[in-house]
């Protein structure tokens, strides 16, 4: 069960970007650290099953969830989450998997248990403390990009920082890709002055207007933002937030969304 959870294909590109451990001393060394594809089997199951670190079977994958804890606070700090997304953006586009023609960005509140940043009273929750997840995806739901606001943030507030969050996306000969050719969203993105700096970037906005008759026909090409959504959330973790720190809630969004596009590229294999 452990072992599945970090494939080799997975783990021969995360251990690269691991940053590494400060030397043992030599006279008092003390207990050897654990292993760290070990300490990546426990942040995957913890992801993915939605538990607290305490629930964690120390006995099953050799390793407590304090361990693994702090595996993901120093690894997140040290930037390894975007960095496994970036490379695997960059090995799908070699691939011709990806549509970046066409890309679509929308949000998603969570309730969130604990106080911390990024935490709002939810609009959509009865005024309770949550948060939004921000996402942009390429033309079939893949995740290009996340960010984490507040519940009571508005979604034009993070457009320019989602597309400022898509890293250079490389994989093929020339410049890196960066930026989407047409993006898409709903009518919580209608601003004028939004569309003109997405057209400044060379970008053409196909956003849906306020006040204006439902049945744009958007919802045509649209609706990958819905599939990239049910991708993110089948990680239970993510469905609710635990953590009152957000840069910890943040890196398992991102760690979601290279695992997201591993399974993406595994499958051309």
């Amino acid at each position: 069960m452990a072992a599945d959870l970090v494939p080799d294909s997975l783990w021969e590109r995360v251990e690269p970007l691991l940053p590494a451990r400060p030397p043992r001393r030599y006279r008092f060394p003390g207990r050897r650290p654990v292993d760290d594809r070990t300490a990546l089997r426990g942040i995957m199951y913890v992801l993915k099953n939605g538990i607290s670190w305490s629930q964690l079977p120390t006995a099953a994958f050799g390793v407590s969830g304090v361990t693994c804890w702090r595996r993901m606070r120093d690894w997140t700090e040290a930037g390894v989450w975007p960095a496994l997304h970036e490379l695997l953006l960059a090995e799908l586009r070699a691939a011709d998997k990806l549509d970046l023609g066409r890309c679509a960005v929308d949000s998603s509140h969570v309730h969130a248990l604990k106080r911390g940043d990024h935490v709002g009273p939810s609009p959509v929750n009865r005024g309770h403390p949550g948060s939004k997840h921000h996402l942009i995806v390429e033309g079939h739901g893949l995740p290009l990009g996340v960010t984490l606001t507040g519940a009571n943030r508005h979604d034009i507030t993070q457009l320019l920082p989602l597309l400022d969050a898509v890293p250079p996306i490389r994989g093929r000969r020339g410049r890196p890709r960066h930026r989407p050719g047409t993006l898409y969203g709903d009518r919580g993105y209608d601003s004028n002055p939004h569309r003109r700096r997405l057209r400044e970037r060379g970008i053409r906005p196909r956003i849906a207007r306020r006040g204006v008759a439902h049945g744009s026909g958007l919802g045509k090409v649209r609706w990958v933002i819905e599939r990239g959504f049910a991708w993110l959330h089948a990680f239970k973790r993510l469905r609710t937030r635990y953590e009152r720190r957000a840069d910890i809630h943040l890196g398992f969004l991102q760690l979601a969304c290279a695992l997201i596009c591993h399974r993406e590229l595994m499958k051309s294999f």
